[in-house]
Formats: C-alpha cells, structure tokens, sequence
C-alpha cells in the first residue's frame, strides 16, 4: 500500500521533474537549474519557510499555556472540557475556518470594529491579504495540532516530580521552567514538526487569506501547473519544496532526540 500510493506518484513526479515536456520524452535538469537560478522562486521559498516558522512560534506562544493548564486541571472533568475545546476546531472544515477569518479581519470586522470603538485607531487596520493576517489564521487553524502533543507528554510527567522540586524551597515558574518544560521538550519539538509541515503546505489558507499579493510555494506550485500549464517546472517546485521541508523536519527530529538524551540524562 504504501508503495503504491506514495512512493509510486512520488517517483512519476521526480521523473516528471527532470523532464522539459509533460509527455516526458526529454531528460534534462533545466527545471532545477531554472528555479535555482533566479531569485524570485528562492524568494518564495525562504518566505514560505519563514511563513512557517512565524507561525509555528506563534502556536508555541499561545499552545504551551493552554496545554500547562489543561495538564494541571484538578479534576477530570475540566480536563475534558478543557481537552475538547483544544480538538473542536478540527471538527470544522478548514476552508469554513478560513471563511470565517475572512469576515472576521475584513475592513468591517470584529477586529477592526473593537480597534474603532476602543479608539485604539481612526480607520481600519489593514488584516486581510497581509502576513500578519496569514500567520494570525494559521496559528488559529493548526493550534490543536502544537497542544495536543504537548498535552500527551504533560499529561505522563510524575507529579511526585513535580512535588519533590516545591519540597526542595522551588517556586511554581521554577518548578516550570526546570523541571516541567525540560520533561516536555519532546511534546514541544513534536508539536512544532506538525505545525510546521502543516503551516507550510496550507494552500487553502494561504491563498484565501494572502490573496494574489503574497505568493507562497503551494500558490506557487498550482499556478505553474494550471495557470501556465508548465508541469515538469511544477513538479520541480513541488519536488525542491518537499526536501527543504523534509530538512527542516530532520533537524527538528535531532533536536528531539537530543532533548531526550539529555532529559534521561
């Protein structure tokens, strides 16, 4: 099955990369060297990595705390409640989300509207079809994605630990900054590696909130397959964003092996 379904389509799209029609009658490696070659496509790679890389902090920013809180409810039934609210918004169709955003960061939405009335400032602030506007949906959509993880590894850390470093004279933010986040360094790095590949990849988000003004690789990709009709350039992109991607997630797969090896440590 999973050579058939993945490795399969995945070796037609490098042979299709490294080919200068799509009926793939002519080897050649123009495609690479044409991407590699000019500094608009590396643009829009770096910005798409960056794009995640904003975005994954900002879900490590809002999420650790919400997981800490969810780890640390008395009794289960907040946990619960606590633990649902994190997982409701996967239960809602991503392109309903983003929708909703839409209205929401608009001229005339809440957010704008709040800004007015609290005269925060004299005329809308500009949400939509900005990065700050994609990074804000982002971190929103893919959130359950960085608690979760963090929430699992949170959830099996010992309370005697927990209690023998208040016993030994530590405060509650030594406690966490010592003993809990080095325990949950490996939710953490986890939770990153799966907001961040989701981040990057969202096509729909991406193009709905960015509009045509911020062009990123999956934008990018289906514009050279379907506006230009250019599929072996398409599968060259496709093939280049994957690795730089899979990169990333290798390094961050080494931190967390480090991060274990030092917590056993």
């Amino acid at each position: 099955m999973f050579v058939a379904f993945f490795l399969s389509p995945l070796a037609v799209l490098v042979g299709l990369s490294l080919h200068a029609e799509a009926a793939m009658q002519t080897w050649t490696i123009g495609n690479y060297t044409k991407f590699l070659a000019d500094r608009f496509n590396l643009s829009i790679l770096w910005d798409t990595l960056l794009l995640g890389v904003k975005a994954t902090l900002v879900c490590l920013v809002f999420g650790y705390p919400i997981a800490w809180v969810s780890a640390r409810a008395d009794r289960p039934r907040w946990q619960s409640i606590l633990l649902f609210i994190v997982i409701l918004p996967i239960m809602t169709s991503v392109v309903v989300r983003t929708f909703a955003w839409i209205v929401i960061l608009g001229r005339q939405g809440i957010l704008n509207q709040i800004a007015l009335g609290l005269n925060l400032t004299d005329e809308p602030v500009r949400l939509l079809f900005t990065e700050v506007g994609v990074v804000l949906v982002l971190a929103q959509v893919q959130m359950p994605l960085m608690v979760l993880p963090i929430l699992t590894v949170m959830s099996r850390i010992d309370p005697n630990l927990l209690d023998a470093s208040r016993a030994l004279g530590a405060g509650e933010w030594r406690t966490l900054w010592r003993v809990t986040i080095p325990l949950s360094l490996p939710g953490v790095i986890a939770g990153c590696i799966l907001t961040y590949a989701a981040c990057v990849t969202a096509f729909v988000t991406q193009t709905l909130i960015g509009g045509a003004r911020l062009i990123y690789m999956p934008l990018h990709i289906y514009s050279q397959a379907i506006g230009a009709n250019n599929w072996p350039f398409a599968a060259a992109l496709s093939v280049i964003f994957m690795l730089a991607v899979l990169a990333i997630v290798y390094a961050l797969s080494l931190l967390a092996t480090l991060s274990r090896t030092h917590v056993h440590a």
